[in-house]
């Protein structure tokens, strides 16, 4: 497969694009204090957002649905790639899908870069627009974090053949042709690269696409940003 073209800038402002036929994807497991504010900012651009709660032991569901998510709920905890796959699934099965866009719950990505990430899968005709927080220097991802990261990067882009700076950003704009590629079947972090060798098998055009992650005192406290890149970086080596 042909190397992505040159980097498209990250945008000033807003763009302004029809999202209709574009559907979010949340995998979203005890993330109650901040997935109304994710879901609320995300329904003022978009129609469609679906919350997959995988087994939350707080009131997520409840909080994603009062915000006005579409909720599917996991009876029990199966894993971030479960959830991801439950997603992806029911989104790409629905009248009119066009666009598949998968988001964290977390509050760590931002609206405006899924807009402009549609906005450049539809004038460059790419079916995978890949989210990279390594293409600029707004993301500060600390150290350890950096290192892990681009460690996994080296590792996937090893087994993959694609060329990618952030193979593990959990925002990604699909394509239904891409999303019907996807079938994951690594439930917990080994996803993360399971999705990116699917997506390069089917050798769709794909673009990467700088977007700021927003490291914030909520996901810092949890801790979970260097534990999942660990988790990630584990699974790729054990799997």
């Amino acid at each position: 497969m042909a190397d992505a073209p040159p980097t498209p800038a990250a945008p000033a402002a807003t763009p302004t694009v029809g999202t209709d036929g574009v559907w979010i994807v949340i995998p979203l497991y005890n993330e109650a204090t901040v997935i109304g504010g994710v879901v609320a900012e995300l329904l003022a651009s978009f129609r469609h957002v679906v919350c997959v709660d995988d087994g939350s032991t707080d009131d997520s569901a409840a909080a994603a649905e009062a915000a006005g998510a579409r909720v599917i709920r996991h009876p029990h905890n199966l894993g971030q790639g479960a959830a991801l796959q439950t997603g992806i699934s029911y989104a790409r099965a629905q009248a009119g899908c066009a666009y598949v866009v998968t988001f964290d719950a977390d509050g760590q990505h931002r609206v405006v870069d899924a807009l402009a990430m549609i906005e450049l899968a539809r004038t460059e005709d790419a079916a995978i627009v890949f989210g990279s927080r390594f293409l600029d220097d707004r993301t500060k991802p600390g150290l350890a974090k950096k290192i892990v990261l681009k460690t996994a990067v080296a590792v996937t882009n090893l087994s993959t053949g694609l060329t990618l700076t952030d193979a593990h950003n959990g925002l990604r704009v699909l394509r239904v042709d891409a999303a019907r590629a996807v079938n994951l079947k690594q439930d917990r972090m080994a996803h993360a690269s399971e999705i990116v060798v699917q997506l390069g098998r089917s050798g769709l055009p794909w673009r990467e696409f700088p977007v700021e992650v927003l490291y914030t005192d909520y996901s810092k406290a949890k801790g979970q940003s260097l534990l999942n890149s660990i988790n990630i970086l584990v699974d790729l080596i054990i799997n």
